[in-house]
């Protein structure tokens, strides 16, 4: 090779070295400027330790209200829906026609199956004079008796199915999910909307064994609803399960009718007071460290210098506490502010 080919190769192999030392260079500097969030780093929250409450009234219990009734409203029969008479939030009356479908080959069928009827019903007739007869036999007049049967029967059937291309509710609600539209082709069974009757509703609460017996089918209680304050409903008991769940508690189920001047809503969070119940005081934590509700109750817990989630057993409660009855101590410290930043086995600090 000459001397100014090396030349050339020197050149070469510089700028390569010179253009990788730059990237390296550039990588570096991007990277100082980048903000990478450490992981690790201990989130600052505030704590405390549970302690004992004054539950100072007659105390409630806590759950969610739900719909009286709420089905999911199908069609018996197949074809395409020609139309659709609600929408969601519409409400409905018993035996109002939500949706109807192409009916026109149904009815023909009808039509033809009524000639049969009629056709074995005459066959019928003219054996019935022929056996008188003996022109025939009665093996024959029997096989055309059966005819009949099979011809009305089928009649019967096919009106059924025509009277069923008309999609009717079967009480009365609101339309809280529609799921096809006009000219959607359905199958036998295809869900069409989802009704639900919210003209009383059922509060579902948990009640710990210590205070089960204080409820009975048919007993009179007051409900109230978070959203409305102080407001009182009248509430019935309508369901005390017989069966405690593996935390102890029992499923109580108290209906109440809607009210027009303050309705309430599927979902709404309502408690329950016993007018039998007497003061108490008991083990408590603020219910602003609650996660989630109060049927699967859970706290921050800080142990360790990290935050772990810890399931509790939750009883009676107030505005601002939640009794604990089991799964927490009197020493563990609870998360009550800075927890939505949190995730179980996250370093934390406290104020």
């Amino acid at each position: 090779m000459n001397k100014k080919g090396i030349i050339i190769i020197v050149l070469v192999f510089g700028l390569v070295t010179l253009g990788v030392l730059k990237l390296k260079k550039n990588k570096e500097d991007v990277k100082g400027k980048l903000y990478i969030h450490d992981t690790t780093a201990p989130i600052l929250v505030e704590s405390q330790k549970p302690k004992m409450h004054a539950f100072d009234k007659a105390f409630a219990f806590l759950g969610t209200f739900e719909a009286i009734r709420q089905n999911t409203i199908g069609s018996d029969v197949a074809g395409k829906i020609i139309k659709m008479n609600v929408q969601e939030g519409d409400k409905v009356s018993k035996g109002q026609v939500i949706a109807k479908l192409d009916d026109e080959m149904l009815a023909l069928q009808l039509e033809s199956a009524s000639v049969n009827v009629e056709m074995n019903k005459n066959d019928d007739a003219r054996n019935n004079n022929l056996i008188k007869q003996n022109a025939i036999s009665g093996v024959q007049s029997e096989k055309t008796k059966l005819a009949l049967k099979a011809a009305e029967a089928q009649y019967k059937l096919i009106k059924k199915q025509l009277k069923n291309t008309s999609i009717t509710a079967p009480f009365s609600g609101v339309v809280t999910k529609k799921m096809i539209d006009l000219g959607s082709v359905i199958g036998a069974g295809t869900p069409l909307i989802e009704l639900t009757d919210i003209s009383s509703l059922k509060l579902t609460i948990s009640v710990p064994e210590r205070d089960i017996l204080k409820f009975k089918v048919g007993q009179k209680v007051i409900l109230n609803a978070d959203v409305y304050g102080s407001k009182e409903f009248k509430g019935t008991v309508s369901s005390v399960s017989y069966k405690a769940d593996a935390s102890h508690n029992f499923k109580i189920e108290i209906t109440t009718p809607n009210s027009k001047e303050h309705p309430l809503m599927a979902g709404m969070y309502g408690s329950v007071a016993l007018n039998n119940s007497k003061a108490k005081t008991a083990l408590a934590i603020p219910r602003k460290a609650l996660i989630g509700s109060t049927k699967k109750s859970k706290v921050f817990v800080i142990r360790g210098g990290k935050a772990k989630l810890v399931s509790f057993t939750a009883g009676i409660g107030d505005s601002e506490f939640i009794e604990v009855v089991d799964g927490l101590s009197e020493n563990d410290l609870v998360v009550v502010k800075g927890q939505i930043n949190l995730q179980n086995n996250t370093n934390v600090i406290t104020e």
